[in-house]
């Protein structure tokens, strides 16, 4: 049975953690599970109009394969989060999309986000929550805590305050709050608050693979 990751107001698990502790693969957010197929969520004509439009961002401009993975986004008929962001493999970077059937549009890391706008406080309280309710089902996992200047934002005064969980698989969860220079927020029209990532190792490598 799949392991239900519930985020608002606590985290509850279903079954024995136990029969999960390597890896992410039995977590879910919003119902979707790495491994799925987007396919079962969204029509391929809206999956590849998504891709499209996350090759002309290019927000991965700094990394030696910007276009390895590429963003989703899901807005619509979500119960706890404002969006989630999805990275599906794009298996010739930027040119074709993946034509295997058993692995087309596969998800590879789900990120949900809550909106704490102006309200870091409560943001930093609800990401600590979560991170001891997870250390209490597992307390062996590595966990890594850092707060770093956002890069899209020149300023550097856009923070990040981050805490993940490292599995033994090189799977990860992040737990972190965003906190934008409101200015720059309000120019770019961006909410900031909680992010709830599910990452796989390989993209947890392909994230940090600088130019």
């Amino acid at each position: 049975m799949k392991k239900l990751l519930v985020l608002l107001f606590s985290l509850s698990f279903l079954g024995s953690p136990s029969v999960f502790a390597d890896d992410i693969s039995d977590f879910q957010i919003e119902g979707i599970s790495i491994g799925d197929s987007l396919l079962d969520y969204m029509t391929e004509d809206k999956i590849l109009a998504e891709l499209e439009t996350s090759i002309k961002s290019n927000d991965n401009f700094n990394l030696k394969e910007p276009f390895k993975y590429l963003d989703v986004y899901l807005y619509q008929d979500l119960s706890r989060y404002e969006y989630i962001a999805i990275l599906v493999k794009n298996n010739n970077l930027a040119t074709q999309y993946i034509t295997n059937k058993n692995e087309k549009y596969e998800v590879q890391t789900i990120r949900g986000m809550i909106d704490y706008i102006g309200n870091l406080d409560s943001c930093i309280l609800k990401r600590d929550s979560i991170i001891k309710d997870l250390r209490l089902v597992y307390p062996d996992v590595k966990k890594v805590e850092k707060s770093f200047a956002l890069k899209s934002d020149p300023s550097g005064k856009s923070m990040k305050y981050e805490i993940d969980l490292i599995f033994n698989s090189g799977d990860k969860i992040e737990v972190s709050c965003d906190d934008y220079e409101e200015s720059f927020r309000i120019k770019h029209n961006w909410g900031e608050g909680l992010n709830i990532v599910l990452m796989t190792s390989d993209v947890y490598d392909w994230a940090i693979d600088f130019k």
